[in-house]
């Protein structure tokens, strides 16, 4: 009898502390932040901008730039406030420079390489889709043999019909054509929603393509940036959908000119559903 109570009790404070350390109850940690969020911040000095972050009570950070430091003293400044890079961000161009980002993102600690664009001077066409689904399977196969995973950061323009070169969007045509095995996505929810389409349903349509994800929004209106929770997405369903996919990291990304002020808010309402 007595140890039974025991079990049940020592059960009771695992339990308690597991959740006691969750961040709130749709997202077990405290989400990151693109560093494109504070880049005029970090443009000015990079070890208060880092402060200034983790006395927000972010840790992890999704560096896009490296503001002018090597990836040694990147890493270095991070270390010493118990911070992390889990997602490195690069141009296309750089695919033709894999082993250089391979090093770089090792350096960094980063689990994560991320492409944010493909680069086009109108318009994302068929002839320009379909090479970046070569360029990607080669890049994401060299980087999986480097210990890291590959992602592409979508945008609007890639959120078009394919007309009749493919019947569903050209999005659709690189999950569909690229090789899971190399190449995984990071979903910016805004830019999936001002082209026109559903966050939620390509999150249920490709549960396990997505391993990151941007936070963000803005009015149905338009305009800059507002902090979660004030906009136009229903965040509370988008978290519900993305705990059923292979999501492992959000980053709080805000292009606002309010950040300082809107970050904060963000954090707090994510918090709090």
């Amino acid at each position: 009898m007595k140890k039974t109570l025991f079990c049940l009790i020592l059960c009771s404070i695992l339990v308690q502390s597991s959740f006691a350390q969750r961040f709130g109850k749709l997202l077990k940690e405290a989400p990151g932040v693109v560093s494109y969020t504070f880049r005029d911040a970090f443009s000015e000095d990079v070890p208060g901008t880092l402060d200034m972050i983790k006395s927000m009570g972010i840790t992890n950070i999704e560096f896009s730039s490296l503001f002018k430091l090597s990836p040694e003293k990147m890493r270095a400044l991070l270390d010493e406030r118990g911070m992390k890079c889990t997602t490195y961000g690069v141009g296309y161009g750089d695919i033709n420079n894999a082993e250089n980002v391979i090093k770089t993102a090792k350096i960094l600690g980063a689990e994560f390489v991320r492409i944010p664009s493909i680069p086009h001077k109108k318009a994302i066409d068929s002839n320009i889709i379909k090479k970046a689904v070569v360029d990607f399977n080669i890049f994401g196969k060299k980087l999986k043999e480097g210990g890291l995973e590959f992602c592409f950061h979508n945008h609007g323009q890639e959120f078009v019909p394919g007309g009749d070169f493919f019947k569903e969007s050209l999005f659709d045509y690189l999950v569909q054509k690229t090789d899971p095995r190399y190449v995984s996505f990071e979903m910016d929810v805004l830019w999936v929603l001002v082209p026109g389409y559903d966050p939620i349903e390509y999150l249920k349509k490709y549960p396990k393509r997505f391993k990151l994800m941007h936070l963000k929004d803005r009015p149905k209106a338009g305009g800059e940036n507002v902090a979660l929770g004030s906009g136009q997405i229903d965040m509370k369903e988008l978290l519900k959908a993305a705990k059923k996919t292979s999501i492992k990291y959000f980053y709080i990304e805000d292009e606002s000119k309010g950040v300082k002020q809107q970050v904060p808010k963000s954090l707090a309402y994510l918090k709090s559903i």
